[in-house]
């Protein structure tokens, strides 16, 4: 009877691996990676899109804001490298998020209704990721880029290009000197040396054109599904339906798509908090900085924590200059983002299939395959 008493999962290993995995699997998603010096990057963010909004309000053209929080982003590259390193990474990182805003502004004065903005976010998802590997930019992907083009296309009635594109450029400039910004300080100085970039092989150079095909048949997959069920805010699905596709392997890729939904519906939380607190644009302000440090601290370590953060961030740093209702903004985002995720993993399992199915003939076919078989 004493050989019969043990669990099962302790008699046969192939049990316990299968009752294991999916232990894992939640373990691999709610992971809290280790900081590195996250902390700094957070600082810097905060300052780059709280200083620039705050100018906006003291001027009184918060209407601006929108290019001001787009401009901002260029501070979330090159997080840790070197100065120099960090600046040229920075400036051609602002220099294609100035374009993407330009291209927005212009087709937003053509008033190109939703096909029109599925149709050209779905070219930027394509040009913009294309644009980032061979730039090596990192983050990678265009997932930014969509966000900014779509958002500011779809707002009507704009101030002069001009004003938009100088709140832009202005705020871009200051990012870059926050980056340099620890050249100031002996203790946190790099040595001014430039980089050494090896030319990207042939291999490298495609697997960047079929990235930039993989976005913009995400893109416009997502876009045209929430754009045929007559759901506000098309963009966001487009947005979301990128994020599975930045990963290096195929459950990273799957959790990335699972981590988005889930963060998300954590940040619609805190959205509907602060949108129904009736906060002084001031107020705002400070929460939209505050927010922009809480998620360079956790997008590194764990993309479900920051999307918590990131979330209310992205609702309101658009809502700041173009309000609107917060029920229907709350009810379409979580729409959207399901919609997006579930193009995004869907997409991911069907490159998986495919490859799991051409594996095999490639082995087939090399020398020896059959002598072995």
């Amino acid at each position: 009877m004493g050989r019969f008493s043990a669990p099962a999962a302790d008699c046969c290993p192939d049990v316990r691996k299968a009752l294991d995995a999916p232990l894992n699997h939640l373990r691999e998603m709610f992971h809290i990676a280790p900081a590195n010096n996250d902390h700094r990057v957070a600082i810097r963010c905060g300052i780059g899109i709280g200083v620039p909004l705050l100018t906006l309000l003291l001027l009184g053209r918060i209407d601006l804001a929108i290019f001001v929080a787009f401009g901002a982003f260029t501070g979330i590259y090159g997080r840790n490298e070197p100065h120099r390193q960090r600046l040229g990474h920075q400036m051609r990182a602002g220099t294609l998020m100035f374009a993407v805003i330009l291209a927005g502004v212009l087709t937003s004065r053509l008033g190109p209704g939703e096909w029109g903005i599925v149709l050209g976010t779905t070219v930027v998802a394509g040009l913009g990721t294309v644009a980032t590997g061979f730039w090596r930019l990192r983050p990678a992907g265009s997932l930014f880029h969509i966000f900014a083009y779509a958002a500011i296309s779809s707002v009507p009635g704009h101030p002069p290009i001009w004003q938009a594109m100088l709140a832009a450029g202005a705020t871009i400039a200051f990012a870059l000197l926050l980056g340099c910004s620890g050249m100031l300080r002996a203790r946190y100085r790099t040595p001014w040396e430039k980089p050494v970039r090896l030319p990207l092989s042939s291999a490298q150079r495609k697997a960047v054109w079929t990235d930039g095909g993989l976005y913009a048949v995400a893109a416009a997959s997502a876009g045209s599904i929430a754009t045929l069920l007559g759901i506000g805010h098309n963009y966001w699905a487009m947005v979301a339906a990128t994020v599975p596709l930045v990963g290096a392997t195929f459950r990273h890729r799957i959790h990335r798509g699972i981590n988005r939904m889930l963060g998300t519906f954590g940040g619609l939380g805190i959205t509907a908090v602060i949108l129904l607190a009736g906060l002084a644009p001031w107020q705002l302000v400070l929460v939209i900085a505050l927010l922009q440090c809480g998620a360079e601290l956790f997008i590194a370590r764990n993309y479900a924590l920051a999307q918590v953060v990131i979330t209310p961030l992205a609702l309101l740093s658009t809502e700041l200059s173009h309000a609107s209702d917060p029920v229907t903004l709350i009810q379409d985002r979580a729409v959207e983002t399901v919609i997006g995720a579930a193009v995004g993993m869907a997409l991911v399992i069907l490159l998986q299939v495919r490859a799991n199915r051409v594996q095999p003939r490639e082995r087939g076919t090399q020398p020896g395959a059959a002598a072995r078989a």
